[in-house]
């Protein structure tokens, strides 16, 4: 795997730290796209309404950063691989409860969301510490395409397997069988981790000083504010559009289908992007990624049927590698170039996804309201074309986001030694 590696990417070292954390990847999106993809739909099916699911989705953004903070903790004084497991860990547990739980789930919405948030908040914050160390400027454009690569191929075969697994059989029984395979998976990612270099880190957690850090570091603020965008649209897209591809459908295997096209699309343009979206092209490509994102909407909007949400799936298939692999690139140059950034990597992981959920519970609470005052039909499309714009507010986040500019870096450098000297 090693040779084969490096003779897609060229010269460039890959170690074995960066390889098996692509594994690791790969295990963690199986496990979640062959069972997560189905949750909102088994409570929407025993609850009927979006309330319910916006409630667990919800309870998922809140615990998810606040884990995402006791994790750092964790890392800085233990050990980020211990974190990483905590997170598969609690993962797992999740499952578990889905299935002893059963047909009670969407009456404990809010606390099966907040045991996947934390989960989510301690795999997160190891995998993107670890992605940060592990990889250079050099190979993280490549890290960021594969792991690209491996998340749409779990996301092609899995919910499609899931979907098959649950048709062909009662309910209880393909939710049982899709969930315990999910379980088996997570362990194989724990296990996983044992092979990687342990990583500890020594000194404070100083969560409010990254948070100050945006007040003189103008590519930390804007990198952040993107994040906000980013949260704000994510925060009802992730549940509503599974939604309706069900009431339209009523078929967990048309869901499975759509999941198919969506990252067989997306398998391809992660691999095309990584290897041919340079760095002087990143913003150029997340500008047009996410034209073409938002217009994409608008053609099931118009006409929600099976073939337009299929043909919906490949576009955002197509658009999410172009914004992802240059936007994540872009995010971690930015932390590696910021002001401590070795000492203080983990703060700055945690800072920004702390943003990210900022924005992602802002929209879940206006969906609450919007749901509750005017009828779901009404208010859904109207909240999805405004929603749905605002990942070109990334773009114009981080147009003015400089990386190699000698004379803006002095500048940085020289406010941080003021501000220091101060």
């Amino acid at each position: 795997m090693h040779k084969t590696l490096q003779h897609i990417i060229g010269k460039t070292e890959i170690n074995r730290d960066l390889i098996l954390l692509l594994v690791i990847g790969g295990l963690y999106s199986l496990g979640i796209f062959l069972s997560n993809t189905f949750v909102n739909i088994y409570l929407w099916k025993q609850a009927g309404d979006y309330i319910t699911i916006a409630v667990y989705n919800l309870a998922i953004f809140i615990f998810q950063p606040l884990s995402f903070i006791l994790a750092g903790r964790i890392a800085k004084k233990i050990d980020r691989v211990v974190v990483l497991r905590l997170g598969v860990i609690f993962l797992s547990l999740f499952f578990l409860c889905v299935l002893y739980i059963g047909e009670n789930a969407s009456t404990f919405n809010f606390v099966l969301g907040g045991l996947l948030g934390i989960g989510y908040g301690f795999y997160w914050l190891a995998f993107n510490v670890l992605t940060f160390e592990i990889t250079e400027p050099e190979t993280r454009d490549f890290f960021n395409g594969f792991l690209g690569v491996l998340q749409s191929f779990g996301g092609m075969i899995a919910p499609i397997s899931a979907g098959i697994i649950i048709s062909n059989m009662t309910e209880n029984v393909g939710y049982t069988v899709i969930f315990t395979i999910s379980f088996i998976l997570f362990i194989c990612a724990v296990i996983g981790s044992f092979f990687l270099k342990r990583r500890s880190a020594e000194g404070n957690f100083y969560f409010k000083k990254i948070v100050q850090e945006r007040k003189h570091n103008n590519n930390w603020n804007r990198i952040l504010n993107a994040h906000v965008f980013q949260g704000l649209r994510e925060g009802i897209f992730m549940f509503v559009i599974s939604i309706w591809i069900y009431i339209v459908t009523q078929s967990e295997l048309s869901l499975g289908m759509f999941n198919l096209f969506f990252s067989g699309f997306s398998f391809v343009f992660y691999f095309l992007t990584s290897k041919f979206v340079k760095q002087s092209k990143r913003k150029q490509a997340i500008l047009f990624g996410s034209i073409l994102l938002y217009m994409s909407l608008f053609l099931i909007l118009i006409h929600a049927s099976y073939l337009t949400l299929i043909i919906y799936g490949i576009l955002i298939g197509i658009a999410y590698p172009i914004i992802n692999v240059p936007y994540m690139s872009m995010t971690y140059d930015v932390i590696g170039k910021a002001r401590k950034a070795k000492e203080l990597r983990i703060e700055y992981i945690v800072v920004r996804e702390f943003f990210l959920n900022i924005g992602r519970v802002t929209s879940i609470i206006i969906f609450l309201i919007a749901v509750n005052l005017v009828e779901a039909e009404t208010i859904i499309p109207i909240l999805l074309v405004v929603f749905g714009a605002l990942h070109l507010f990334i773009y114009l986040s981080i147009r003015n986001i400089f990386l190699t500019n000698p004379k803006k870096e002095v500048l940085v450098k020289d406010q941080l030694s003021d501000e220091n000297n101060r």
